[in-house]
């Protein structure tokens, strides 16, 4: 169990710089002025995991629709991020490297496991002024429900 707790919607969304699947570095606070869904997922080359960025990329269109990115985050290397992208047919959707220093993002949204070395499942929105707007956590068995977070976005961008 962690000590620490996930962080709260409300707060200002610690900024960050992590390295893509092709080595690019993607600086949160580059992005103000559009919504962020960083998908959390604790290992990639599992099913679940596979399935959760198989459906950002799917839904790369909705997001632009409503000015959001979408890019999913795990603890792996970049090499690896690179291979799994490939299998899996991710060609649009940025795959976060959050390896060094080890889980360095997750501990700073208060989802690192420290038990098992990976991060939650989970789906943090981030407004376009880079307040953490939403966080749902998710069993790690349990594959996250896209149309959910993209109803959530929707409304977001209604108000």
């Amino acid at each position: 169990m962690n000590e620490k707790r996930c962080i709260d919607a409300g707060v200002k969304a610690p900024d960050f710089i992590l390295k893509d699947h092709n080595k690019k570095d993607f600086k949160l606070s580059d992005f103000k002025g559009k919504k962020i869904l960083l998908s959390f997922h604790p290992l990639a080359w599992t099913s679940v995991c596979a399935k959760q960025m198989q459906s950002l990329e799917k839904n790369q269109e909705k997001f632009k629709e409503f000015n959001t990115i979408a890019v999913g985050i795990s603890i792996d290397t970049a090499p690896s991020k690179q291979a799994w992208a490939k299998e899996i047919g991710i060609k649009k959707t940025r795959l976060l490297c959050d390896f060094w220093p080890h889980g360095q993002v997750a501990k700073q949204y208060g989802i690192f496991r420290d038990l098992d070395g990976i991060s939650e499942r989970a789906n943090l929105i981030i407004s376009e002024n880079q307040t953490v707007e939403y966080v749902q956590l998710y069993d790690l068995s349990q594959l996250p429900d896209i149309q959910e977070i993209i109803d959530i976005i929707m409304t977001m961008s209604d108000k």
